[in-house]
């Protein structure tokens, strides 16, 4: 059970939160935008730098368990790992940390934005959005990219802090390049909705729409990943239990 307070929670984590995003809306910034000095990075530079941002984030927010992520908070809960009421500071602390670590993006990249010609590209430094539109297997595919990252994390420590930041890292850096093509693999609630907030309200010159028609993809397809990998976990868990008492029993 987590032992730090609401106000240690909500800070841990929107300090974090708002690490990874820098790093992430940071280096997609990067390699997109036109004036950029990393324009044409490409997909594993992106990848990279998401992870970096993985590793940096979970330090951060070390003393409240680093979850950064609503689906790790689900799965938590899930587990019991928290209270419902942790739960909520733990959410509060995530999307605002996304949404100030999208505002500190566009901040670094001001000049960057205002040469920029396509609004497309503009929203794509904040939010996801799908290589082929089809909300069925666009949710299908953020699924098992959450399911992925949540099951993994709970088989090999339950926390990303216990599992270790660097681990963390490589595995949202592995689901990027295995499973991120088709919709970008936001596998975070908080990771797509706050800086999709962030780029609706800041003063970005030359921007376009915000695409909240798919904006609800990203945030119900990975707590629905999170809610299928916790409850596999659990039966599987509830198995080697059994088989350990058998076993003594036998013994």
């Amino acid at each position: 059970m987590v032992t730090a307070t609401y106000g240690q929670i909500f800070l841990y984590e929107t300090l974090g939160t708002m690490m990874l995003l820098l790093f992430g809306c940071g280096v997609v910034a990067t390699a997109i935008l036109a004036t950029s000095k990393g324009l044409g990075g490409g997909w594993l530079l992106i990848n990279f730098g998401w992870g970096i941002g993985v590793y940096a984030g979970v330090y951060v927010a070390f003393p409240s368990g680093a979850h950064l992520n609503p689906a790790v908070t689900v799965s938590q809960l899930i587990m019991g790992n928290i209270t419902p009421a942790q739960s909520l500071f733990y959410f509060m602390g995530e999307f605002l940390g996304a949404f100030l670590g999208a505002v500190l993006t566009w901040l670094a990249f001001k000049l960057q934005f205002d040469a920029e010609e396509d609004p497309g590209l503009k929203l794509a430094v904040f939010s996801t959005g799908p290589a082929v539109r089809s909300y069925a297997w666009n949710i299908v595919t953020e699924v098992i990219g959450t399911f992925v990252l949540i099951f993994l994390i709970l088989i090999s420590g339950g926390t990303p802090t216990q599992v270790g930041p660097l681990f963390v890292a490589l595995l949202v850096i592995g689901i990027g390049n295995s499973l991120g093509g088709p919709t970008g693999y936001a596998i975070n609630p908080a990771r797509d909705l706050g800086p999709r907030i962030a780029h609706a309200v800041l003063p970005i010159k030359g921007k376009g729409g915000n695409d909240w028609g798919y904006s609800w993809v990203p945030v119900v397809a990975p707590i629905i990943g999170a809610v299928l990998a916790t409850l596999l976990f659990k039966v599987i868990d509830a198995q080697s239990l059994i088989d350990a008492v058998k076993a003594a029993a036998k013994s």
